[in-house]
């Protein structure tokens, strides 16, 4: 199986360049944003509009609703689908798990168990007993980071095997998933952000939430997201909503600060380049086009 992925921080222009590709070379877009599967949250995750989305086909968009559950496994099943379905795939979007999941695949490990999870964080040193029983794994881990370290501990009690060398032994597997495409960037970022979120508040962002509150609440895991949870405080606790919007604004910008740093996570492999979206934009679609044709060559 073969992709073409445009994948890369917030704003750098993911969306235009995918529905270029699309276009040129016969396509369906999939939707790589962990928020963009979710239904009523349109405005805030910058989703394609009904316009581009009448362009081209896309998938992964709206497909649960914000009370629902959707992981990295569900999207390795939805994008594997659609390659089988309609062979030429662009994975767009700036979540570098679902990206990396598609082509390594992910680890396979026991589900999760809330009542060995309860017991293990009642444990006085959670992370001691990991240093003991998986070093390599804590030597990766901030002592803070709760939720790993009790994942580490949940496996390792399941199964009898380190995580770290479960990772070990996915890591040597082969691809999954051929992979090939841009990750892209630009110098303008910090103020093409600011400038989405004024237009995402022109564009009605406030109502959007005011309607989802009235719906679900404030704690389901998409409305503690980035600006949903900054206008949720606007509405129900009373935060200035100017100060609401600076405050989207500081933490997209160190959420693409962020996102920046996860680029080995994506481009770790063969096919992937990092990009200027900043600079010729005739010559990158091009560059896009001509690499897209050469991946579906064939199918």
């Amino acid at each position: 199986m073969r992709a073409f992925v445009v994948a890369g921080p917030t704003a750098t222009g993911k969306t235009a360049l995918a529905l270029a590709v699309a276009e040129a070379t016969g396509a369906v877009i999939v939707s790589a944003d962990a928020m963009q599967v979710y239904r009523g949250m349109d405005i805030g995750t910058a989703k394609a509009t009904p316009e581009e989305q009448a362009r081209v086909p896309h998938l992964g968009i709206d497909v649960v609703d914000p009370d629902e559950a959707f992981d990295a496994a569900d999207f390795v099943r939805l994008a594997e689908s659609a390659i089988r379905a309609h062979g030429r795939v662009v994975v767009c979007g700036g979540t570098s798990l679902y990206v990396r999941s598609l082509r390594r695949g992910l680890v396979e490990t026991p589900e999760p168990d809330p009542a060995v999870r309860e017991r293990l964080a009642a444990l006085d040193d959670p992370y001691g007993q990991l240093c003991r029983v998986d070093p390599a794994l804590a030597a990766r881990l901030h002592p803070n980071d709760h939720v790993r370290i009790l994942r580490g501990l949940e496996v390792f009690e399941a199964t009898g095997r380190r995580l770290s060398d479960l990772h070990a032994a996915h890591e040597a597997e082969p691809d999954r998933v051929e992979l090939s495409g841009f990750w892209l960037d630009r110098d303008d970022l910090d103020a093409r952000i600011d400038g989405r979120v004024l237009a995402m508040m022109d564009a009605g962002y406030l109502d959007e939430v005011s309607g989802l509150l009235a719906r679900y609440d404030r704690g389901v895991k998409p409305m503690r997201s980035l600006g949903y949870r900054h206008l949720a405080d606007h509405l129900l606790d009373g935060v200035p909503l100017d100060e609401a919007v600076r405050r989207t604004q500081r933490d997209t910008r160190r959420f693409a600060r962020k996102q920046r740093t996860w680029q080995k996570h994506v481009a770790d492999g063969p096919g992937i380049r990092a990009a200027r979206a900043d600079g010729d934009a005739a010559a990158l679609v091009a560059e896009a086009v001509r690499m897209a044709h050469t991946l579906f060559a064939g199918l």
